[in-house]
């Protein structure tokens, strides 16, 4: 009878396992991982940037009593280009990157051809006219042919992912058909020759993109603002609330402790609401405003999910080497706590393991509360600045607060408070794992 319950759950267990796998090998997934993961070196040297106007020439900072004023508004400039060219094109550069990922992941035999489609169907979103406030002016103004960064950056997000998708999909679609192919035969160089074959698919894929645009600007609307008005804010709105950033990251959890890593599945959903949440912080920072957002994507590396490896398992090697005597895991937890200070957790993940191990998987799917409750308490109470600043994932604890938030020694202590509560939280979860090891090993010793 144990036998057959033992069968039905490993069976249970298998189609859970296998329909995670079908959904993160989802190809528009899968387009969304490999497409944010291309541009976060962007977001990564548009926060040195904003760390370096916050924090060195900061006329209010630290080094106010070595450098003028003056000097110091200058250089400021140099960040704010970096910025511009960065974050504040996040939208053309994101559209771009789906449009390739999704033809190479469709195995189209000319990815470039799909950008020069989906930029230009892009760009129709844009509205015609701008209002702006001019530089000393109280007032704003309208303007007309100019492209605004606040439209093509953290705003055009979304719009990015969706026109990425279905101009791509339809682009490939189109130059697939026979009928709307011009061949010029073999007398012309190959280049020319492609040309004239996706030409007609090209022109229809940014005529309905632009006919479609045009049908919302005559109702004196314009797509970017119906899109961030219906489905951006909402989904950040539910996406990165303390409620449903918890259950997406504990649901991520979950999945890894099935050996299906959380990028895979919860990842592409989580990762443009994060995203969107940090550019505006950065935005705000470098206007000299305050941070608008407490979660974002340096908030998920920093107190979330990510902090000491995927569901903060520095705290669980910690709790090993002080409390454990089991060698087994004493001696794994040597080996860990290297990779593990720089965030890469796979040893204790499948070595440990956590996966597949039930007293392990309760702590590891629930630590991520423990973590974001503190430091979302942190930051609301205003005892630690928001995070605004876009950090490598590995950077190691303590100094990825520090950085992220420009420069504020009070991350690292609220960091030191999570990682001391987390190693009790997993500190009785492990004496049961080491239980059940135990008595594992000397059935198979017996």
């Amino acid at each position: 009878m144990n036998e057959d319950k033992k069968q039905k759950r490993e069976a249970l267990m298998g189609k859970f396992v296998l329909t995670a796998q079908k959904i993160g090998d989802q190809i528009y997934l899968r387009t969304l991982r490999d497409s944010f993961a291309t541009i976060m070196p962007l977001f990564i040297l548009a926060g040195i940037a904003i760390l370096i106007n916050s924090v060195v020439l900061d006329s209010t900072g630290w080094f106010k009593s070595f450098i003028s004023a003056e000097t110091m508004a200058t250089w400021q400039n140099w960040g704010n280009i970096i910025t511009n060219s960065t974050l504040n094109i996040t939208g053309i550069i994101l559209v771009i990157a789906i449009g390739y990922f999704l033809a190479k992941n469709r195995e189209y035999d000319n990815p470039i051809g799909v950008v020069i489609a989906v930029v230009p169907a892009f760009l129709t979103l844009l509205p015609m006219i701008i209002e702006t406030t001019p530089i000393d002016a109280e007032q704003a103004v309208r303007i007309n042919g100019v492209i605004s960064y606040g439209n093509i950056g953290s705003k055009g997000v979304f719009a990015a992912i969706i026109t990425g998708l279905l101009a791509t999909e339809l682009y490939i679609r189109l130059t697939r058909s026979k009928r709307l192919k011009i061949n010029l035969g073999d007398s012309v160089p190959p280049a020319v020759g492609k040309s004239f074959n996706t030409m007609i698919p090209l022109v229809i894929v940014v005529s309905l993109f632009g006919f479609a645009s045009f049908l919302i600007q005559l109702t004196g609307n314009d797509f970017m603002a119906i899109i961030e008005r219906f489905i951006q804010e909402p989904l950040r709105g539910v996406g990165t609330s303390l409620f449903g950033y918890l259950l997406l990251v504990c649901l991520g959890n979950l999945l890894f402790s099935f050996g299906i890593h959380q990028s895979v599945v919860t990842g592409p959903i989580l990762d443009p609401l994060l995203m969107v949440n940090m550019n505006e912080n950065m935005d705000a920072v470098a206007a000299g405003q305050h941070a608008p957002h407490i979660i974002n994507s340096a908030f998920h590396q920093v107190y979330g999910a990510l902090m000491g490896g995927t569901g903060s398992t520095i705290a669980l090697v910690i709790a090993i080497l002080l409390f454990s005597r089991y060698r087994a895991y004493r001696d794994l937890s040597k080996l860990a706590l290297g990779p593990n200070i720089f965030n890469i957790n796979e040893p204790v993940i499948f070595g440990l393991p956590i996966v597949f191990n039930l007293p392990m998987i309760i702590p590891f799917v629930l630590s991520p509360i423990v973590g974001t409750v503190i430091g979302y308490l942190a930051t609301s109470m205003g005892l630690v600045n928001p995070c605004v600043v876009t950090i490598p994932w590995t950077t190691p604890p303590f100094l990825s607060g520090f950085l992220a938030t420009a420069g504020d020694w009070r991350a690292i202590i609220v960091q030191a408070i999570i990682i001391v509560a987390l190693v009790f939280f997993y500190l009785p979860f492990l004496k049961i794992s080491e239980r059940v090891a135990r008595a594992s090993a000397e059935s198979l010793a017996g």
